[in-house]
């Protein structure tokens, strides 16, 4: 049936992600273990919850300032104090919905239409959804299994073009799981500070580095006025339905960014931000054992996927994601996981779905139960030996 109201070129741009397109193929079926969705199955920690009901039973059912309450804003700051990093609390510093807000409020910031901003290959494919959105422009620059799925600086360097806005970091990495090391983020500052470039820097996963403390571009010298830092308390704190992100930003950008919020969304759900703030302020327990259950799942699912034939897995350096690959099985991703679902009722996310860098890969979210994780790898290799 033909449409009455006219669509937008703009809408009609936006590709859907391939990771709802095999949870909805998935949800058709029974007794599916599933590796798609990159969602902690733990609930949030019970004194978040609790900081929630004490501010409902407070009263605090008000609009808040578009930028976020102050108490949220202040434990932001202080967060990133404790790593060098300096942000006002008052001027350089805003709560958002979730953390893809954030990022979309960043891009709108300092995005025109026709602006090229560099994303890797494979990406997170609301990356690039958003860029297209704005009416600029997606350079993929491809990051391999070698490098640990970081960026190679030298082919960064070489994709820069005069029409160059932008790069987007995501480390630790949605979908490969992998985090570049101080000395790369150093040559890709040098870049930025070469070039004039803005970094937007998607830190949702940060506190899911197992090899050593998170590192910010945005602490090396001359990076913090040009680097905007989204985050997101959804992963590290189990806190996905909650809806509350964060972005930090040199003052002149954080302003525009505040404007815009106004008009997007007004303000953030209230209660949640004092959720928020007991989960920067409060105790690190459950967290320290949230990260310590990954680890062991990390190393379940990793030694599992090599013990198949026909596929490889680098242990992935953070997030909750390994990036599998399948191309000894002599299948392309795509009919790999769609013929694993068909037979084996087990979810994966095709690497193709991520840009064509991931042709080869499968993505598998450990964010799941070590019973769920050996069901699903007993499954794989069954299927693996019929093929």
């Amino acid at each position: 049936m033909e449409a009455v109201i006219k669509l937008s070129q703009k809408s009609q741009k936006i590709d859907p992600s391939p990771i709802r397109a095999m949870a909805g193929k998935a949800s058709k079926l029974d007794d599916v273990v599933s590796f798609a969705i990159g969602e902690p199955d733990f609930t949030t920690p019970p004194n978040i919850v609790n900081a929630c009901i004490e501010a409902l039973k407070r009263g605090e059912t008000h609009y808040a300032p578009n930028k976020g309450i102050e108490l949220l804003r202040r434990a932001v700051s202080d967060f990133y104090a404790k790593r060098g990093l300096s942000y006002d609390p008052e001027e350089e510093v805003i709560v958002t919905n979730g953390g893809l807000e954030a990022l979309l409020l960043g891009m709108s910031a300092t995005l025109d239409p026709g602006d090229e901003v560099i994303i890797s290959n494979p990406y997170w494919s609301n990356h690039r959804e958003q860029i297209k959105y704005l009416d600029a422009i997606p350079v993929e620059v491809p990051v391999y299994e070698k490098d640990g799925f970081a960026f190679d600086p030298e082919n960064l360097k070489q994709a820069i073009t005069a029409k160059t806005r932008m790069i987007v970091l995501n480390y630790p990495s949605n979908p490969t799981g992998g985090v570049a090391s101080k000395e790369v983020l150093t040559a890709i500052a040098e870049l930025a500070i070469e070039h004039d470039l803005v970094i937007l820097s998607d830190d949702v996963y940060e506190c899911f580095c197992y090899d050593g403390e998170p590192f910010s571009i945005a602490s090396l010298p001359g990076m913090k006025e040009r680097t905007i830092i989204c985050n997101s308390f959804s992963k590290s704190y189990a806190m996905t339905g909650w809806r509350v992100g964060f972005a930090c930003a040199h003052e002149p950008v954080m302003k525009m960014m505040v404007k815009l919020q106004e008009d997007i969304v007004s303000c953030i759900h209230t209660p949640s931000q004092f959720a928020a703030a007991e989960a920067l302020n409060g105790t690190r327990e459950y967290l320290d054992e949230m990260i310590a259950r990954y680890t062991a799942r990390r190393r379940l699912l990793v030694d599992g996927l090599n013990r198949i034939d026909g596929i490889s897995c680098i242990e992935p350096a953070g997030a909750f994601y390994a990036f599998a690959n399948i191309t000894g099985t002599g299948l392309s991703s795509v009919d790999f996981a769609e013929r694993l679902l068909d037979s084996k009722h087990v979810v994966v996310v095709p690497g193709s779905g991520f840009g064509s860098a991931g042709e080869g890969f499968i993505r598998l979210s450990y964010a799941t139960s070590e019973e769920a994780i050996e069901e699903g790898l007993a499954r794989m290799q069954a299927f693996v030996k019929e093929i």
